[in-house]
Parts: structure tokens; sequence; C-alpha cells
């Protein structure tokens, strides 16, 4: 059945961006990132790619995402990096899924999970190194590694592994940058005084695994790099694969004549006779509506502008005289190679990062997978 709009995921080209972060990582494990739909690219799916490339560890934000891996048959060692009180900790614990405290009250409720699920947690400690997010900061983090610690006398909790983030990796150069791997240093150190033996020490997203060699330790967490999208684009591309593919087909082409105001507010004016093609995907989509007259898409043998404000479920674009039918591709983004934008070019145009034009590709577009495992 044909559908409005559909994005195709290149799953060989997830396998093969794992490779290349593996490469950069020089010998650490690799935690692809799969939080966030696999930053839009299908959670299972991708997961089992990054697995096929290389990666030893998955690493979701929520535990409900850990827990669909699982019901699909994704056993991979898996980390949960953000939880609430009062989630089904017992759950993760009897799946064997890896969770994460940067405060007291996570221990204790991990704690009494493990009582309940009759073995015990795996928990990563979480030190705030100077991102003033997650995680427990100087004055806290010894009180954090004493009772993880005691909890692992107890026979409730293994302390399998000490992770912090950081804030501006993305910036080369950036004075946060030298400030926050030694915090890390030094709270790593402390803990191990204490007693901890982990097994997996970890610091870098993508922008660290890929420029920071000193701060790889034991593990990286690649994301964006997992789907070919660059974390430092004003360093180049790493020779990543976008691994994204959007596409839409005409669903109407008209000729109208000089003047004719197009799309809601008439932001938009023909210069000539012209004509128009209807693309049916919008906002709902994921198309930004701040794209209206700027975002570029590849149709009809070039790139085409905007033209007009972007719908709920649909846009306009003015091919002049050009041809095109109903029924004919349209590719909104995609890797580059025939011409057209890339989700990198969007997202420099709309003044965001390329994260957030791939996550935000609505549910109702349909994930069509290619490569792979299929």
């Amino acid at each position: 059945m044909r559908v409005p709009a559909e994005a195709r995921v290149d799953l060989d080209a997830i396998g093969y961006n794992v490779g290349r972060v593996r490469e950069h990582a020089g010998g650490a494990e690799v935690m692809a990132m799969v939080k966030a739909e696999a930053y839009g690219h299908g959670l299972v799916e991708a997961g089992r790619a990054a697995v096929a490339g290389g990666a030893s560890w998955l690493g979701v934000a929520k535990l409900d995402e850990a827990l669909r891996l699982r019901e699909a048959g994704v056993a991979v060692r898996t980390l949960v990096g953000v939880g609430v009180p009062g989630e089904p900790y017992e759950e993760a614990v009897a799946r064997d899924v890896d969770l994460t405290a940067g405060a007291l009250w996570m221990i204790e409720e991990v704690v009494q999970a493990a009582e309940r699920a009759g073995r015990p947690a795996r928990v990563h400690l979480k030190a705030d190194t100077g991102m003033s997010r997650g995680g427990a900061g100087d004055r806290d983090w010894p009180m954090l590694v004493d009772a993880a610690l005691k909890a692992e006398a107890s026979g409730h909790l293994r302390v399998a592994g000490v992770m912090s983030h950081f804030a501006c990796a993305d910036e080369p150069g950036h004075p946060s940058i030298a400030s926050q791997l030694a915090a890390f240093t030094a709270m790593v150190e402390h803990a191990e005084r204490s007693g901890a033996r982990f097994e997996v020490r970890h610091l870098s997203n993508s922008a660290a695994a890929l420029t920071l060699p000193e701060a790889r330790f034991d593990l990286v967490r690649p994301g964006i790099a997992t789907y070919g999208l660059t974390p430092v684009p004003q360093l180049g591309t790493f020779g990543l694969r976008p691994a994204m593919t959007l596409v839409s087909d005409a669903a109407l082409v008209k000729r109208v004549p000089a003047g004719s105001g197009v799309s809601y507010g008439h932001t938009y004016h023909t210069g000539q006779a012209t004509t128009l093609a209807l693309v049916p995907a919008g906002y709902a989509d994921g198309v930004p509506r701040h794209g209206s007259n700027l975002l570029e898409v590849f149709a009809a043998g070039r790139r085409r502008t905007i033209a007009g404000r972007v719908c709920m479920d649909q846009f306009v674009i003015d091919l002049g005289d050009d041809e095109m039918s109903a029924g004919d591709e349209i590719i909104l983004f995609g890797p580059g190679d025939r011409g057209e934008p890339t989700a990198q070019e969007w997202a420099d145009a709309l003044g965001t990062i390329s994260y957030e034009i791939v996550t935000r590709i609505g549910s109702r577009v349909p994930r069509v997978y290619s490569g792979g495992a299929l």
C-alpha cells in the first residue's frame, strides 16, 4: 500500500557507522544509544543493526525502551539512563537491565526491587562532573558511593559501572571539556579507593568518541554518530553514512497564474505562471513549520524551496516550468548522494542540530528498512 510519506532506514549504514566509531574508539567497547526510537530510526531494528555492527552494549533513556528490547529478544547488555521514583525496577532487575543511579533514592529503590526479584541489580553510578544535569556532584558523591558499596556488600546490588556526560564535547577546545575530564577521573579514583571495582567507566558521547582519545576509558556511547550524522559539523563527517532518507510522493501537480498566494497566510506569491506540487507531509509528520519558505527538498531533478507555510499534513513546492506528475517521488532529506539536502543542511538552515531533525519524524510516517539482517 502506498503511503503519503515514509522514512527509509538503511540498517547497513547503522552497522557501518558503529564500525567507524569502533575504529576511532581505539579498543574501547561501544554502547550504541538507541533512545528516542533510536533517534527516530526505530528502536528494535536499529538496536539489532548496531549490535551486528559491533556494539556490545545498547543505551536507552527510559526503562520502557529497555524492556521493549528484551521483549524483542535483544539480549545484549542494555543501560537505562534516566529513572524516576516508582518505576517497575523489579522488572528491570528480572530482565537483566542495567540501571543508572545518580541519587540515594535510586539506590534504595533498586535494592528493594532486587530483594523482590531475588537477584542483584546492576547499577552504574552517575557523577555530575559539570553539566549540572543528572548525577551526584562533589558534595553528594561520597554518600552515593558509600550507599552503593554497602548495598553491594549485602548482595543486593552490583556496582557495574561509573559514568558522566560531557556538556560541550561538540565544541572543540571548550574549557569545560578538560575540567569535566579531570573531575570524572578524580571521582572514579575516589570510588575505587573506597572499594568500587567497576566493569566499565564511560564518559564519551559521539563527539568525544570521535575527537577525544583521552576520554574514551572502557566504553564510548555514540548516539547521533550511530545514525551517520556528525556530532561536530565544523570538523566534517568523519566518514559516517546517514541512515535515514525521508521521502514523499507528489499528491497533486497543477498550473497557477502569476501572483497566486500559496498556503496559509499567503507568505509566498508566484512571480509568474508556474507549476506547483503538493507534498503530503507536514509538521504532524516532523517537517518543521519554521522551515516554511526556507527548507529545500529534491524534486524533478533539482532542489526546490518550500513555497509558503508548512501545514499540518502538507506543503507546496514551486516547480517553475519543470514537469512532474502526481505520484512522482520527492526526497525531503537523505545522505545527499543524489543531490538532495541532508538532515544536517536542514538543521543548519533552521539554526538547530541534526538530532532534532531525525527524532521529530512522526509516528504516522512508517519506517521502511533495508539491509541488515532482514
